[in-house]
């Protein structure tokens, strides 16, 4: 900005805005370093924004600063230390040049300050009382000439633009995270939780803010203070009963109680507890509330007054005040019941994703688990999650994220899970996926409370569109596709917009009839086709297919689409929280605008990131391409993505939710390593994989030992070395041992090996066949080789040892990329090994540890030498084996 006079700019700012704003990051500090855990980074940044405003400040005010003095820049304790000695030796050099003739003492002149001080409050004084006996106005305060001069000096010529004020998106409710509960904005949340409209605000948190804000919808400046804003929510969503009525006097009414709440907050708990007591307790002997027979914001202004007691400490705290009985103590345990309060609290206490307020007695809550965020407003007992599968394929991974974040959850908070099928699709659904999708859930431990199907909420579906189309919320549309798709990416309005809620309702009859010339229409929402959010240009929600139904046969032509199912279904089924993966967050804006249009319970969403791994495909359609060409044995492959193929590859139950848990809620889209996953789903085995030992078929060496048994003998050896406790198993010694070739390489005469589980063995002879001496008492731990083995005899078993590669052979296919040409051509290997009879003792699904070999799970039981066991590796997370018993593909 510059000066009309010269085009010079001038910086200069509103000194009375910069001085409220200096008061405020002040106080905003002092909040911070009271807080039980202090933030050292939000202190160390409030400290510095106070430091560049006190600087701004005392630039703009002529070097002065906001404290009147003038402005020096803060030293460190180093620079303090420096100025003392400097200030030190300047006195001793003065001292030691003349004295202190002539210089005027520190004593005496703080002696005339004060004198002075004095004659002029005296004289203020008087001046005073005369004017009052004359019955005029008192003079001003007159300062002298040079004063009122050095003050205009100071001031910055030129216009003075106001400081820019940091503006809140519409919608957002921004708070401090250290204030106390009764210094959130409690009532404000509690009034947007009654009036169903808790859904539209975005909670903020903001270490630099003393008090609370609410933006305006228009996006013109916002609403401070928590009363404030809770009567403009209420007023905006159309909450007059809880606002207490609607005609003056109810309003004057609602007034009093506000007025009277804010105006005791200024006092001390107890003053204000025992206040409202003795003004309640006459009031509360023959009725519930303050104000009528519901909860009004005279009730949640009042409780605010007692600091919000709606955590089990808050009421103790209440309750050791106010006498025993009374009606007021009554309220305040129904009120700290409500429902709208509960989940103000968490929001208010939740906003940072750190804290989680206590709000029953006795009401134990499992600890967080590692990488999961707090679900937002959730209380125990009042949380539904819902997953809701299409039954047009299996499971893959990325389902069982979801489902099992959506199980977590319910658990968490003892509330509910619905497993709904999303059935509104009959060209793609089949009763085999759906018996699918329960099987594959049991396979990963998740027991959903109620399975239900959007289905069977087709006709009140069909009465909610019907509905829309009477009051002008939606319209019929044959457009072409590809000329509809062109028209909302160019924002422009269909030709059948603004049709007649008549001539509407004959097309969707038309449609729903399944006759061909309906075939052309669909019914599309009217919500706003000059939206940035194309989800908003007014989407399809009704087209027909005749296909038969799988559940309701032929009973309707015409199906709605997920986007207006899933919020009806949503509400009506009780759901509280809708946890969607993050590639739908365009779609939540047209989500809540069906809930809010149809008049719906309103639906919490909270999103979270979609589960991707390198070298994997998880598209439908692209996994149903390696089914049908071949290049797969089906859905349950071990090489294939699906909860089927994985449970194949020997994953464990706990270590898969430990792993997705640790994924948590974030919002964030990563690539995943296979090699995490596995590493973690490791540890699980490793404390119950009993230990087996099998030697390659081919690629093996005899080991005669020569002092050894003739293969009668056995010892006893730990399933589990680390833990006895899994019991024993016998292993076979004698003469003849099966050694694996490439462990033989090198050997020399005089050497001590290491049969694992047996003892030291001495070489004696390496040319001409490995030959050898058991020594019972050797030093196992001097020896290099430390070997597994397999005595030679005839009760050993054949096995087939498989093991498994990426079908897809780059590490992340970009949206330009045909799959098919990244097919990896060699995914499956088999070896053929001889393994320990005990081996035989195995049934399906058992997983073992093959020693020096790695992990593996049972596919096929052994039955007989033509039957053999089928043993499919469990990759460990590991590049490679560290045994060097490398598999023929990729350790993975």
């Amino acid at each position: 900005m510059s000066s009309e006079g010269n085009g010079v700019a001038t910086p200069a700012v509103d000194l009375e805005e910069l001085k409220a704003r200096i008061s405020t990051l002040g106080e905003s500090i002092k909040l911070l370093k009271s807080s039980a855990e202090q933030d050292k980074d939000a202190i160390a940044t409030a400290v510095n924004a106070l430091l560049d405003a006190k600087r701004t400040y005392a630039q703009n005010n002529g070097g002065v600063g906001v404290d009147g003095k003038p402005w020096e820049e803060p030293m460190t304790k180093s620079q303090k230390k420096k100025a003392e000695k400097a200030k030190k030796a300047a006195a001793a050099a003065a001292a030691a040049g003349g004295g202190d003739a002539g210089k005027v003492q520190p004593n005496e002149a703080n002696a005339s300050k004060k004198a002075a001080k004095k004659a002029e409050a005296k004289a203020k004084k008087a001046a005073m009382k005369a004017a009052a006996k004359e019955g005029g106005a008192p003079p001003p305060n007159a300062a002298p000439a040079a004063a009122k001069a050095a003050a205009a000096a100071k001031k910055p010529s030129g216009p003075m633009p106001v400081l820019t004020k940091s503006k809140l998106q519409p919608n957002q409710i921004s708070f401090n995270p250290n204030a106390s509960l009764e210094n959130r904005p409690v009532v404000a949340l509690a009034a947007a939780v009654i009036t169903n409209s808790i859904a539209d605000y975005e909670l903020v948190s903001d270490h630099m803010r003393p008090g609370c804000a609410l933006g305006l919808p228009s996006g013109n400046g916002e609403v401070s203070g928590d009363l404030a804003m809770a009567r403009f929510i209420a007023k905006q969503q159309g909450g007059s009963s809880f606002l207490g009525g609607s005609s003056a006097e109810e309003s004057a009414m609602m007034d009093q109680w506000v007025d009277y709440a804010s105006s005791i907050s200024k006092f001390g708990l107890a003053r204000r507890a025992l206040a409202i007591q003795r003004t309640l307790d006459g009031i509360l002997v023959t009725g519930t509330y303050v104000i009528g027979h519901s909860l009004t914001l005279a009730d949640v202004a009042l409780f605010a007054s007692l600091g919000f007691p709606s955590s089990e400490e808050g009421i103790a705290e209440i309750a050791a005040i106010l006498p025993s009985g009374c009606p007021t103590l009554r309220w305040v345990s129904m009120v700290s019941a409500h429902p709208a309060v509960k989940e103000a609290t968490q929001l208010a206490m939740g906003v940072s994703g750190k804290e989680e307020a206590k709000l029953e007695s006795g009401a134990s809550m499992e600890e967080l688990v590692s990488g999961m965020n707090y679900l937002e407003g959730a209380t125990p007992g009042c949380v539904t999650t819902r997953f809701p599968p299409e039954p047009s394929g299996y499971l893959h991974v990325g389902h069982a994220k979801a489902v099992l974040l959506n199980n977590y959850y319910a658990r968490r908070y003892k509330g509910r899970l619905i497993v709904r099928f999303d059935d509104t699709n009959p060209s793609k659904e089949k009763d085999e996926y759906q018996t699918s999708i329960i099987e594959d859930l049991g396979k990963i431990g998740v027991k959903p409370d109620v399975i239900t199907f959007t289905s069977d909420y087709f006709e009140t579906i069909k009465q909610y569109a019907l509905w829309m189309i009477e009051n002008g919320l939606a319209f019929m549309d044959d457009t072409p596709q590809e000329q509809m798709q062109k028209e909302r990416m160019d924002r422009q309005n269909s030709k059948h917009r603004d049709q007649s809620p008549a001539e509407a309702l004959g097309y969707f009859k038309l449609m729903c009839s399944g006759k061909e010339e309906g075939k052309a229409w669909c019914l599309r929402a009217k919500i706003d086709m000059s939206s940035d959010n194309g989800t908003l240009r007014d989407p399809v929600l009704y087209r027909q297919n005749t296909t038969p139904h799988h559940r309701s046969g032929t009973t309707y032509k015409a199906y709605p689409t997920y986007d207006l199912a899933c919020p009806i279904v949503d509400s009506i089924e009780g759901v509280s929280h809708a946890l969607r993966t993050t590639e739908y967050d365009d779609r939540n804006a047209q989500f809540m605008w069906i809930q809010k249009a149809l008049g719906l319970r309103r639906v919490r969403i909270q999103t979270f990131a979609r589960m991707n791994f390198m070298y994997t495909v998880m598209s439908k359609r692209k996994l149903t391409w390696f089914v049908d060409t071949g290049r797969v044995t089906g859905w349950g492959d071990p090489r294939f993505p699906t909860v089927r193929g994985v449970s194949r590859r020997g994953i464990d139950i706990d270590a898969l939710k430990r792993f997705m848990c640790s994924q948590g809620a974030s919002r964030r889209i990563v690539n995943m390593e296979w090699n995490k996953f596995w590493a973690e789903n490791k540890k699980a085995l490793d404390v119950r994989a009993k230990r087996f030992m099998a030697i390659d078929k081919t690629d093996n060496v005899v080991l005669t030992v020569t002092n050894a048994g003739d293969g009668m003998q056995y010892l006893s050896a730990d399933y589990l070395p680390k833990d006895p406790s899994f019991g024993k198993r016998l292993v076979r010694t004698g003469k003849k041992v099966l050694l694996e070739k490439v462990d033989t390489e090198g050997m020399e005469v005089g050497e001590n090996i290491v049969l694992t589980r047996w003892g030291v063995v001495n070489l004696t002879k390496v040319e001409g066949g490995l030959e050898g001496v058991f020594v019972p008492d050797g030093d196992v731990k001097a020896a290099k080789r430390k070997l597994s083995w397999l005595a030679d005899v005839p009760e050993n078993i054949p096995v087939i040892l498989s093991e498994f590669d990426n079908l897809i052979s780059k590490e992340k296919l970009e949206e330009d990329d045909k799959f098919e040409d990244f097919i990896n051509p060699d995914t499956w290997a088999e070896t053929e090994v001889i393994g320990d009879a005990g081996l035989k003792t195995l049934q399906e699904h058992d997983i073992i540890q093959l020693e020096r070999r790695g992990f593996y799970r049972v596919d096929k039981p052994y039955v007989n030498d033509s039957k053999k066991l089928m043993l499919f590796m469990v990759p460990d997370g590991k590049k490679k084996a560290m045994s060097g018993l490398d598999g023929k593909l990729a350790h993975r």
